[in-house]
């Protein structure tokens, strides 16, 4: 599959200015650990505010006596998870946890599992299994345990505010499965809570942390503005606030400040949802809305493989293709990848049926990712529905299958395809879980000419300790079937001579592609499944094929190999040159 495929078919092919910008392009950051002190008191002063009489009374005001509208969820759930939920318990990331024997008010599980059930995105999977009989007695059951927790009183992490805004969401959309009792006080009190929750957002959606957390909340109090009568005035102040998270929550090219696809994904979930409930009312959405998802859809295309399914990358697991493709539908946009994001941070190759990904910028600052990983300059590539070289993925995703220690380390820069020096991360990967210093510059050049596109990509992250510069050049043949790098360790400029330090350059093998190394030592036969044959080869240094791991979007590790090539970099420079051929 070609990146024309996505397009509609009375679309324009891709033009001269398609966003590829020839020439050199310098990306820095700032080295950021976080939050202030003065903003860490400020947020939990404003979460103590919660438990007083002043917060109580912003609660309070007329009871909705019914929803304006029911919006469309056209985007699936898991359909797991939901016969999960009709035997009884929540399924999550291979977490089990009964309903009867749950304690709502302080649940012990993980903080993922606990947003999970917070957010009722568990109301999706189980409207996916089962029809509204089936599914309402399972949806209220659960409904009223959970507001005889919560529904009188504020508290983290059920009424945080992305929590909250999903709520919305959530509870509007699968109002059938929450809202069909004929118990006229519980129908008041679900009403009365969802008009709760919103007035709750109108006080606290601006102090949420700025990206896709504060984008949700947002859309929770436009999503409430057109859905609970007499909403005009929050239908306002809400798309005004909507507009300024949009703002803060992705660059200008469309890509999330984390550099997450898995957050990209989620935004634009949150954007499709707040489109139907437009749709649901018959208004017009504004258009800051429809440009946000013209930006946003070509940059989570842009970071696809062959297959549709999203690459490993800053915490994420290779979300499936399906999972993807659902959500694209749901937008209704229709539209080729982007090739290159600058601020985003990724850049795309393709020819023939070969994709080529590359993480060409900084990790992003502390403040926006909570499992940034140290990456920059990593790669995938993927040959038609197969994937090649990947990275590890997953360590957003811990779980049941997947613990915290292990999902830690696959945010260690040998945990991705590219070059590890002196064993240590190209930006540092503190104890509190933060991001240190390391990678502050990228610097790009990329030309697309008639024999193929070429990227070179340099990054500073070993400059400061270690008083190297690891350059990489890439090279994609207008066929698609060659790929030609070179990795160099260079000595920075300005810098004292640097000393010799052995380094590694790694190249994470999809679980089911089978190596063979070839008889000289410098070569690995790479069988994809379906028999096609790639042939990689090694100008230096020692190669080896070691074991690896791969995380599927489930969370899920996956034995795998990968191929390692050992050298040492010497004070003057090094290189090693290496060759990837599609043999049938």
């Amino acid at each position: 599959m070609n990146d024309h495929s996505r397009l509609p078919p009375h679309a324009a092919p891709l033009a001269e200015d398609d966003g590829i910008e020839e020439g050199k392009r310098l990306i820095r950051v700032s080295d950021d650990r976080g939050l202030s002190l003065a903003e860490r008191v400020a947020n939990r002063f404003y979460r103590l505010t919660w438990r007083t009489p002043i917060h109580a009374m912003r609660l309070k005001g007329k009871y909705p006596l019914k929803l304006l509208a029911v919006p469309d969820d056209d985007i699936p759930g898991d359909p797991r998870a939901g016969n999960a939920l009709r035997a009884g318990f929540f399924l999550f990331r291979g977490m089990k946890q009964s309903v009867e024997t749950l304690d709502f008010a302080a649940l012990d599980v993980s903080p993922a599992f606990r947003d999970y059930i917070h957010s009722f995105r568990w109301l999706r999977d189980l409207a996916t299994v089962s029809t509204r009989d089936q599914g309402a007695p399972v949806a209220e059951a659960i409904m009223r345990k959970w507001l005889a927790a919560h529904s009188e009183k504020p508290s983290e992490p059920a009424w945080r505010a992305d929590n909250a805004g999903w709520r919305l969401f959530f509870w509007t959309s699968q109002a059938p499965l929450i809202l069909s009792s004929s118990d006229l006080v519980y129908r008041s009190l679900v009403l009365n809570c969802i008009a709760r929750t919103a007035r709750h957002l109108d006080q606290g959606a601006d102090k949420a942390p700025v990206g896709i957390q504060r984008l949700v909340a947002w859309g929770g109090i436009v999503a409430a503005s057109l859905l609970i009568p007499g909403g005009g005035p929050r239908r306002i102040f809400g798309e005004a606030g909507l507009r300024r998270a949009l703002d803060s929550a992705f660059h200008g090219d469309g890509g999330t400040i984390s550099r997450a696809p898995m957050a990209q994904l989620e935004g634009i979930t949150l954007l499709a949802m707040l489109r139907a409930v437009y749709d649901a009312r018959r208004e017009e959405p504004p258009a800051f809305l429809d440009e946000a998802l013209s930006r946003t859809v070509p940059a989570l295309l842009g970071v696809t493989h062959g297959d549709g399914g999203l690459g490993s990358w800053q915490g994420g697991g290779a979300t499936s293709p399906e999972a993807v493709n659902a959500v694209i539908a749901a937008t209704g946009v229709r539209t080729r990848p982007l090739r290159q994001a600058r601020d985003w941070g990724y850049q795309r190759l393709s020819a023939g049926g070969t994709v080529v990904l590359i993480d060409a910028a900084p990790p992003p600052v502390s403040r926006v990712a909570d499992a940034g990983c140290a990456s920059t300059g990593a790669l995938e590539i993927s040959d038609g529905a197969h994937r090649l070289f990947v990275n590890c993925g997953g360590a957003a995703l811990a779980g049941a299958q997947l613990p915290d220690s292990l999902a830690q380390a696959l945010r260690t820069t040998a945990a991705h395809s590219t070059l590890t020096l002196a064993d240590s991360n190209s930006t540092a990967i503190l104890a509190d879980g933060t991001l240190g210093r390391g990678v502050t510059e990228v610097e790009l050049h990329r030309q697309e000419t008639e024999s193929g596109s070429r990227l070179e990509l340099s990054h500073d992250g070993y400059v400061r300790r270690l008083g190297y510069v690891h350059r990489r050049l890439l090279i994609l043949s207008a066929e698609g079937k060659e790929i030609r790098g070179e990795d160099m360790l260079l000595p920075a400029p300005r810098r004292r001579k640097p000393a010799a330090v052995p380094y590694v350059l790694r190249f994470h093998l999809a679980p089911d592609v089978e190596p063979t190394v070839t008889a000289d030592g410098q070569g690995v036969l790479l069988r994809l499944e379906g028999g096609t044959l790639w042939q990689f080869r090694a100008g230096a240094g020692k190669l080896a094929v070691e074991e690896s791991l791969w995380v599927d979007g489930n969370g899920r590790p996956v034995q795998s190999q990968q191929l390692v090539i050992s050298a040492e970099a010497e004070p003057g420079g090094s290189s090693i040159g290496w060759l990837l051929k599609r043999m049938s």
